[in-house]
């Protein structure tokens, strides 16, 4: 995960920048360079406004610089990235060019009166985009990841370099992942095939019936009190029907440490 997103302005500032923060910490344990990304909104191209378009590009680069200016850098190379346009079409488009490994985001805030654990905007990055991406708790500060929890209601993994990621935050930190594999009402018999180099680099198994992932989830996190949650974005079952209209309730899915959401599947 050599190269790391952080949309600026999803949340508040100071959630914000505590989330860039995190990021921080995390790029200098994986030797990564962090983008902090921000839109403008490009004017009509007509006379001398392509020169204005320019400018306005400039100011939002030197805006993101000045408000980054009271965190610790830790020598870690970050890069303003003036958008332009719609941050769910602008991201893709960056990607094609610079291979982003991580889209760090932070939730909803946990204001027991907002409904929400994901927005629209990061509800959309995770549905639409094939990026993996971290979801931050507000105001959650970095600490080393030994332990991990990866839940699953399936072992298999057709995605090529599906599990990269993880493999790297466990190279880094020296860190065990457990698996938990959750089986719902709708669990196949295929499911309980497990994909070779997801079995490689678990370090214990454990299995649960339970109506949705989420439930097995809380289940067991009492149990294994992990440093980072990671569960995969598939095309059929529990997760993909979170996502059917961008947004994520916190009562149906809300993780209270660092969730790391994976592709699955093609």
């Amino acid at each position: 995960m050599k190269n790391i997103l952080v949309p600026f302005g999803l949340s508040n500032e100071k959630t914000t920048l505590s989330l860039i923060q995190y990021a921080i910490d995390l790029a200098q344990e994986l030797g990564g360079t962090i983008y902090v990304a921000q839109v403008f909104k490009e004017l009509p191209r007509a006379g001398s406004l392509p020169s204005v378009n320019k400018t306005l590009k400039e100011i939002t680069a030197s805006s993101i610089e000045e408000r980054l200016a009271s965190l610790d850098k830790k020598g870690v190379k970050i890069i303003a990235l003036p958008l332009e346009g719609d941050l769910l079409e602008s991201i893709p488009k960056f990607n094609l060019e610079h291979a982003i490994d991580l889209i760090v985001l932070s939730p909803e805030n946990s204001d027991i009166k907002n409904p929400y654990y994901l927005n629209e905007i990061s509800g959309s990055l995770v549905k639409k985009t094939i990026i993996p991406i971290l979801v931050i708790p507000e105001m959650y500060s970095f600490s080393p990841i030994k332990n991990i929890l990866m839940a699953v209601k399936s072992g298999i993994i057709k995605k090529e370099n599906a599990l990269n990621p993880i493999k790297e935050v466990l190279k880094a930190f020296d860190a065990e992942l457990k698996l938990l594999q959750v089986k719902t009402v709708d669990f196949l018999t295929e499911d309980s095939e497990f994909d070779k180099d997801l079995g490689e680099i678990t370090s214990s198994y454990k299995s649960s019936e339970n109506a949705t992932l989420f439930q097995g989830v809380l289940e067991h996190l009492n149990e294994h009190y992990p440093d980072l949650l990671c569960v995969f974005r598939r095309k059929r079952g529990f997760f993909a029907k979170l996502w059917e209209k961008n947004t994520v309730l916190k009562k149906d899915f809300e993780s209270r440490i660092p969730l790391l959401i994976l592709r699955g599947v093609q």
